[in-house]
């Protein structure tokens, strides 16, 4: 038994578009709140640390405002994500992710056949086709 990647693709239906929006929606929260606490946290801590060492309290400020821009490109992206997933046109394939399976391998077998890629789509959760490339 030799293990490969199996894709897995979504119909898209209204359903699915609700649920992408609203995992997306779930991300962006929890990276704000993530921000949120980080602002909390870091004032109480830059405002110790400047009474004990300036240079170290700038670089720690340099360091937190630029964690503080990464997560709200984090959160620029995600929004971006939502418009997409509201585009998606009913009927289509969406990439949902990979599996991982296992397929049997003999001698004689042709092994870039075997482990070239397979996928199965998926309809509101119902699989509706397994296929092998």
């Amino acid at each position: 038994m030799v293990r490969r990647s199996i894709a897995v693709q979504a119909i898209v239906t209204e359903k699915l578009k609700e649920e992408l929006k609203a995992e997306l929606e779930e991300a962006i929260e929890t990276t704000q709140h993530r921000v949120e606490q980080m602002e909390f946290q870091s004032r109480r801590f830059l405002a110790d640390l400047q009474r004990t060492d300036l240079t170290q309290a700038m670089n720690a400020r340099r360091q937190i405002e630029a964690e503080k821009r990464r997560q709200d490109a984090i959160i620029q992206d995600l929004r971006k994500q939502v418009e997409e997933a509201e585009k998606l046109e009913l009927g289509s394939e969406f990439p949902r992710g990979t599996l991982e399976g296992t397929v049997e391998l003999s001698a004689g077998d042709d092994l870039v056949s075997k482990l070239s890629a397979s996928r199965i789509v998926v309809k509101d959760g119902i699989v509706v086709e397994v296929s092998e490339a």
